[in-house]
Parts: structure tokens; C-alpha cells; sequence
């Protein structure tokens, strides 16, 4: 396919942002785009250019003081009727257009039309973001090549709706189980009912009280819910098991430990079993680097409630925040779209913190 990333697309980052909204995308399908943006970076003489799987990976080598990460994921959730792209007004429609191809745009139009920024700067269009951790691009490239990853401070292009989110909280999901004995329908009094024994669970998730914290002005608050739930026999048999997804979002100030450890304590008595955790990330606003991405922001910082990559730079000890410009409400919706107005703010204050004085 000829690239439809032309020199005027690129220069331009709405026109960018539907460029690349209208190259499909669906996760584990990224092979097309990475192709075009690995070809456009490939062509920019002041950057060294790397690919691994539908990761790619530009950076500056410019012998700067401090290296910053501006990351985006290519890939986008299933299509719902809303690809290609449209316009209507202010506002660009389509799948990605929010979450997150118009902060794709911004890293992709920086790269190219930014020879001299202030800092180095390690841009990152990454694949698998929106499934299985096994499959993100970032996870991928840390284990192959961790080196492309260091930084000072890194900017997660995701959806905050032009303001800064800073760390993210951590994710746990758990299954909890609770058994019976089985035993014909007709004469269930010689069994015991595991569907019925799992109110005693759904009715401590229904009167969880959510816990609230401020970590560094940014305030987090917690939830724990079933989300799926399973169990029966057949329709004439008492059933013996009955399981029970919980996930629970908690804020960046607990470890996983401290979260299962909360988990067990809130659902004591039953048999739980974690089956997946992801550590979240304090919001690290204290480096210097950070304070200068919020003065060109110029607006109050807020907590992440969701998990985000900001959490892989923060393992490694690496500041990092989230920002662009799609409204992280309309992630995944059929409607997603993302203001212009937005797309150009966001690009011009990620070009003001970053060209030289």
C-alpha cells in the first residue's frame, strides 16, 4: 500500500491524526501501520531508527543532559461500525481517534519536525497495548532490549483529555470460590447450593466502601467489583461450585502485596485465588523534568484512575505521566471521537516544553 503519511500529513497534527485513524489497527493486526511509520522515521536523518515485532522505536542522539520517552500504542480495540474516520464540526469520529492515534499523531509529528528538542527524546509506536500484557510492545521490548527504554521521565500519549494524569493505580483480578454439594433439584435439601452461598460475596463487594487517598494533590479512589461471575450443572442439579471474578483498582500507595493482602480481608472466609496483578505508579511529579511538563501544560494535575505503561517506567524508576488529547470517557465507545481544538492545543504545548529556548 502506498503511505498515506505523506510530508504534508505529517506536518499537520490533525490531518496526521486521521491518517492514521484510517489505517486499521485492531490489536495483533498493527503489521500495516508500523510498516508506515517505520518507513516515515527511517527517512529522518536526525533520528536511529529500530523495530522489533510492530514495536518502532526513533530516538535522537543529540548528547542532551536528560532523555524524555514519548510513547503511544498503534493498536485500537475491534472496530464497532466506526472506522473509517469522519468529521463532523470541531470533532474527528472514528475508532482510535481518542484512544489513542491523536497522541500517536503527536509523537509521530514531533519526531519529524522537531530536529533540536532540549532534551533527547526516545519515541515509541508500540504494538498490543489493549490485550494481554503478553502481546504489549513495551513489555516486549523491556525484555529484549530494556537499553531503549532509559530515560529521565517519560509522557504516555494516552487519553486525558489535555490535561496531566499522573501515575495510575494498580489492577488485580481474582476469582473467589465458593462450594457446596450436589444434589438432585427435586430434593435439594440433601445438597448445598454454591450460587446461593456466593450472595454472602456479592453482598460485601455491593457495601465495599471505596477507599479515597491524595497522593502528591492527586486523588485516587479505589473499587472492587464482581465482573463475571459462573457455576450450575445442569438445570436440574443443585451445583456444587460457583466462581466469582472480582477485580479490584487500588491506589498507587498499596504494593500488590498490600492489595491481596486487603482483597483477603475484605472477602475472609472464602477460598480466593489472584490469576492476574499489575503494580501502579505514584504520581513521580517531584523531578524536575515533570514540573517543567507541567508549567507548559499550565493546569493542576490529576490522578489516573486506570492502569496505564506509565507503570512499566515506574518500576524501572522512571517518572512518568500520562497526556494527550482524547477523552478518556469516550475510550472504546462506537462514538469515540476527539476535538480539533484539542489535537492542536496538545501539540502546541508538547512543542513548547520541548524546542530549545
Amino acid at each position: 500500500m502506498e503511505n498515506p503519511l505523506t510530508p504534508e500529513v505529517l506536518a499537520d497534527p490533525v490531518a496526521l491524526t486521521r491518517a492514521l485513524v484510517d489505517i486499521e489497527s485492531v490489536s495483533l493486526n498493527e503489521k500495516a501501520i508500523a510498516d508506515c511509520v517505520e518507513q516515515v522515521l527511517r527517512a529522518v536523518p536526525h533520528l536511529t531508527t529500530h523495530r522489533y515485532g510492530n514495536t518502532v522505536m526513533a530516538r535522537t542522539e543529540l548528547g542532551r543532559a536528560q532523555r524524555v520517552v514519548l510513547a503511544g500504542h498503534l493498536d485500537t480495540v475491534p472496530l464497532n461500525g466506526n472506522f473509517p474516520s469522519s468529521m463532523r464540526g470541531d470533532l474527528m469520529y472514528g475508532c482510535g481517534t481518542s484512544d489513542m492515534k491523536s497522541g500517536v499523531a503527536y509523537a509521530l509529528h514531533l519526531a519529524v519536525t522537531l530536529p533540536d528538542p532540549r532534551y533527547d527524546v526516545t519515541y515509541f509506536f508500540y504494538e498490543g497495548e489493549e490485550i494481554e500484557q503478553k502481546y504489549n510492545g513495551l513489555h516486549l521490548v523491556a525484555e529484549a532490549h530494556p537499553e531503549w527504554l532509559q530515560a529521565d521521565f517519560a509522557v504516555l500519549l494516552e487519553p486525558t483529555y489535555g490535561i496531566v494524569e499522573a501515575g495510575c493505580q494498580g489492577t488485580m483480578r481474582a476469582v473467589v470460590t465458593t462450594v457446596g454439594e450436589r444434589a438432585h433439584a427435586a430434593r435439594s435439601w440433601n445438597g448445598v447450593n454454591a450460587i446461593h452461598g456466593a450472595g454472602e460475596v456479592l453482598r460485601r463487594l455491593t457495601t465495599y466502601e471505596a477507599r479515597r487517598v491524595t497522593i502528591d494533590g492527586c486523588a485516587y479512589r479505589e473499587g472492587m467489583n464482581a465482573v463475571r461471575i459462573s457455576g450450575g450443572v445442569a438445570g436440574n442439579v443443585v451445583p456444587d461450585r460457583c466462581d466469582i471474578e472480582v477485580n479490584y483498582r487500588f491506589a498507587p500507595d498499596r504494593d500488590p502485596a498490600a492489595a491481596e493482602a486487603h482483597l483477603r480481608e475484605v472477602l475472609d472466609g472464602f477460598e480466593l485465588t489472584v490469576t492476574d496483578v499489575a503494580a501502579g505508579a505514584a504520581p513521580g511529579l517531584d523531578a524536575p523534568v515533570a514540573q517543567e511538563f507541567l508549567a507548559a501544560v499550565g493546569a493542576a494535575p490529576i490522578g489516573k484512575l486506570g492502569w496505564t505503561d506509565v507503570a512499566r517506567f515506574a518500576a524501572m524508576g522512571i517518572p512518568a505521566l500520562n497526556f494527550g488529547p482524547g477523552d478518556p470517557n469516550l475510550a472504546h465507545h462506537k462514538d469515540e471521537h476527539v476535538e480539533i481544538s484539542k489535537i492542536r492545543d496538545g501539540a502546541a504545548t508538547l512543542h513548547r516544553w520541548l524546542a530549545p529556548a
